[in-house]
């Protein structure tokens, strides 16, 4: 019998995933290749619960702020706050409508339902891995720095601290110098190389340092919660005041720097996050292949590695990647896929939702090369085709509803 496309597919669920994995990873990276099509949240929420019940995942984590992830975290192991204020403070990104969404809405919901009565151990937790960043520019450290000062305020001597409270508010100043849009396409307006940003640095750095000097007693003297928390304070200033002073930059490297400084920021977080392990990751397929990620910007070439890609180069198998393709967004005008893509093989096929086994299906394919589809809304990005080699399996769902 002859194989087909439709012998490398399958209904997707928990069990068809990690049958196609040779481990079980630490970080399970799920890609969607467009924002804002619920569709494909809810295939991702479907997903968690059948890992959390059969695998024993207890983690999400999701391309948004790290520092607003918090929120949503407090919520669903504790309880803290309500289902309303957490979807309005606990995400970033409104532009592509986080908190809006009616699956993150739904994921929440379940989280605290599933956590509630269950003891710590036993609890689901959320994170956001995306730094405090958005299209128009990047937060202003201050909530970061001056959270990492107050954690060591209240365990070490004060003597062993670079700077005080007060040192920091004066050198952070209007948190508006620090999110002026204008600094995003104009390197003049941003603070980024002031004097005092690079005290900020500075003081920054030592802070850091003194968290890791002082481990033995801190580790002790803290919930683990409360340390784990302390070192993102620490990624999270550090990080932001490298994008600002990026911003601030005038050569041809700028853009390629922030983008680098970003996945940087973003890869840190997810290794803190497969320190809990194990985990689902969620968010841009851009953001999570292994391949080197480029783009044409006031035409010119910009090339940088992904935050999958760095977290990949460290963990090995034990970070693995699950791309994720769509049919059609007929609202954005994406219509049904050439039959030459390999969109338009799967598209094909008479199930809506399948778990594709990679290699099965460029064993199906033999010699011939699938044609790379051409998307008529820039803010989809079909599958490359030559990355498929680099991707350990592909979920396919054929139809973002209209909206």
């Amino acid at each position: 019998m002859t194989a087909s496309v439709e012998d490398a597919a399958q209904a997707v669920d928990a069990a068809a995933v990690v049958g196609l994995l040779p481990t079980r990873p630490r970080l399970l990276a799920l890609g969607e290749p467009t924002h804002g099509e619920d569709v494909l949240l809810e295939v991702r929420n479907d997903l968690f619960r059948q890992l959390v019940e059969q695998e024993h995942y207890r983690t999400i984590t999701i391309e948004s702020d790290c520092m607003r992830g918090l929120v949503v975290d407090d919520y669903v192991t504790s309880g803290t706050g309500t289902l309303d204020a957490v979807m309005e403070r606990g995400f970033s990104h409104p532009e592509i409508g986080l908190g809006a969404s009616a699956a993150n809405r739904d994921l929440v919901r379940w989280m605290r339902a599933y956590n509630d009565g269950r003891p710590e151990s036993e609890r689901l937790r959320f994170a956001g891995f995306d730094g405090p960043l958005e299209i128009t520019g990047a937060e202003s450290p201050r909530e970061a720095l001056t959270a990492l000062h107050g954690y060591l305020t209240a365990r070490v001597d004060a003597a062993l601290l670079p700077c005080t409270a007060q040192t920091l508010d004066r050198l952070l100043g209007a948190d508006d110098r620090w999110t002026d849009p204008a600094a995003m396409t104009d390197p003049a307006q941003s603070v980024g190389r002031s004097a005092e940003a690079r005290h900020l640095r500075v003081l920054a750095d030592e802070l850091v340092a003194l968290l890791a000097g002082q481990a033995p007693h801190l580790i002790t003297a803290s919930s683990s919660d409360d340390w784990e928390r302390a070192h993102m304070y620490g990624r999270t200033a550090t990080g932001l005041l490298r994008y600002h002073f990026w911003m601030a930059d005038t050569s041809p490297s700028r853009m390629a720097q922030l983008l680098r400084v970003r996945a940087s920021m973003m890869a840190a977080n997810l290794l803190a996050v497969a320190e809990r392990g194990p985990a689902l990751v969620f968010a841009h397929n851009a953001h999570l292949q292994r391949e080197k990620s480029s783009m044409r910007m006031s035409g010119l070439p910009v090339e940088w590695w992904s935050a999958g890609a760095i977290v990949s180069a460290r963990l090995g198998e034990d970070y693995a990647f699950m791309a994720t393709a769509l049919g059609t967004i007929r609202h954005h005008g994406v219509d049904v896929p050439p039959p030459d893509t390999v969109e338009g093989l799967l598209y094909a096929l008479p199930q809506d939702r399948y778990v594709v086994d990679i290699r099965r299906l460029a064993a199906v394919l033999g010699e011939a090369t699938p044609t790379a589809r051409v998307s008529p809304w820039f803010g989809y990005s079909p599958l490359d085709p030559a990355h498929m080699a680099g991707v350990d399996g592909l979920v396919f769902v054929k139809d973002a509803p209209p909206r």
